[in-house]
C-alpha cells in the first residue's frame, strides 16, 4: 500500500507564487511516474504536469507551461509543483497521482493510469 499526501496550497492573489508538495510513502519505486492533476468547481479533473523516472523529463499541459515547474526528490520520494504568476483560472483542488510504472509519454495525461492518489489540496487565486 502506498500513501500519498499533499501539502501546501492556500489563498493567493493573481500574479503570486505558491508551491504544493506530495509525499508517497510505504514503498520505494525504482521507476515510476508522479503527476499533478487539478479539478476546478464544476469541471472535470484535468492533467497539469508529470515527471517520470528514470530518465524522464517533465511534461506540462499548455496552460501552465512556462509558469509551473514540477520536480522530484528521489531520496524523499516526493514531488513538488512550483506555481508562478498564478491566475484566477488556476483555482482548483490539486491532486497528486503516483504510479510504480514509468508511463509512456502519451499516457501521463490519463488519470486512469495512476494507481495511487492523494486527497487533494485547495489552491485559490483571487484578489
Amino acid at each position: 500500500q502506498v500513501d500519498v499526501v499533499e501539502s501546501g496550497g492556500g489563498l493567493v492573489q493573481p500574479g503570486a507564487s505558491l508551491g504544493v508538495s506530495c509525499a508517497a510513502s510505504g514503498r520505494t519505486f525504482s521507476s515510476g511516474t508522479m503527476a499533478w492533476f487539478r479539478q476546478a468547481p464544476g469541471k472535470d479533473r484535468e492533467f497539469v504536469a508529470a515527471i517520470r523516472w528514470p530518465s524522464g523529463g517533465p511534461t506540462y499541459t499548455d496552460s501552465v507551461r512556462g509558469r509551473f515547474t514540477i520536480s522530484r526528490d528521489s531520496a524523499k520520494n516526493t514531488v513538488s509543483l512550483q506555481m508562478n504568476n498564478l491566475r484566477p483560472e488556476d483555482t482548483a483542488v490539486y491532486y497528486c497521482a503516483v504510479d510504480n510504472r514509468r508511463l509512456i509519454l502519451s499516457r501521463v495525461r490519463f488519470e486512469g493510469d495512476y494507481s495511487y492518489w492523494g486527497q487533494g489540496t485547495q489552491v485559490t487565486v483571487s484578489s
